[in-house]
């Protein structure tokens, strides 16, 4: 499911995407497909790049605007039906590897440039675990500095909820590691700002 297209970047790996609404797609997303942590796939030059939501913006140039209103917002789609609304949802996406068809996914930064235009798609389950899979099942999260780096204030509340989606199916030392993990990350974001 297409969820956004990509139009701007601030970085290599920083893309910024608009969520499509009924005039680009049939049927717009609903809220729940472009929430914070949820992963996601851009198709580029025969591969996966795998990224994660990890910012949110709302767009609304009409909120500054006090001008007279001939007519209410239904009216106005009604008698100029040209009218295009600017109100929007622009989202920040890491990237965070590549998934390419091979025996296990690549968690480093992506080599190419991802064009603006591109088609941001809600990434399924399975692909969500072959991206974290290594070559004998267990967990991999390689790009965890990456997030810790370039997340900002969003880094510790992004890899609870990483941590949080791949949770499920996990063998059992996996999941140790990862409730070690969880449980660090919450002892950092609670205590780890304060000073004595």
């Amino acid at each position: 499911m297409i969820i956004a297209k990509i139009v701007g970047s601030n970085s290599h790996i920083d893309y910024v995407a608009r969520v499509v609404d009924e005039l680009d797609a049939a049927e717009a997303p609903a809220l729940g497909d472009h929430r914070f942590g949820q992963f996601v796939g851009l198709d580029v030059a025969g591969s996966t790049v795998v990224g994660v939501i990890y910012n949110s913006l709302l767009i609304n140039p009409e909120y500054a605007n006090y001008g007279p209103r001939l007519s209410p917002r239904p009216a106005l789609e009604e008698f100029t039906p040209d009218y295009i609304s600017e109100q929007g949802i622009l989202l920040g996406i890491m990237l965070l590897g590549t998934l390419n068809g091979g025996p296990q996914a690549e968690h480093e930064i992506p080599a190419t440039v991802v064009p603006a235009g591109t088609d941001v798609l809600k990434l399924s389950g399975d692909d969500v675990k072959a991206f974290h899979a290594d070559e004998s099942g267990g967990l991999r999260l390689h790009y965890f500095s990456q997030v810790m780096s370039h997340a900002g204030p969003f880094a510790l509340p992004l890899l609870r909820s990483i941590a949080k989606a791949v949770s499920d199916g996990l063998r059992e030392t996996d999941r140790e590691r990862l409730d070690v993990l969880t449980a660090s990350l919450t002892w950092q974001s609670t205590f780890g700002q304060t000073r004595l």
